[in-house]
């Protein structure tokens, strides 16, 4: 199992990819905004995104689990 982090304070401007979904290294599963630029959370592992925690509106904190992949 693996967790998907914040990197920094942000808005969760679109998300890319939903619970239950099938994902590869690499895969975008949510774009981030701040300070009106779009940031790609990228996936590190493979797997299923077995808990998606964020939806679009939402502020995260730098080290917020975004989503976990089992």
């Amino acid at each position: 199992m693996a967790e998907v982090q914040a990197e920094m304070v942000a808005n969760v401007w679109k998300v890319v990819a939903a619970q239950g979904d099938t994902v590869a290294v690499g895969d975008t599963i949510v774009i981030l905004e701040s300070m009106k630029m779009e940031i790609p959370v990228l996936t590190e592992d493979a797997g299923t995104i077995t808990d998606l925690r964020v939806a679009e509106g939402d502020v995260v904190q730098e080290g917020d689990v975004i989503a976990v992949i089992d």
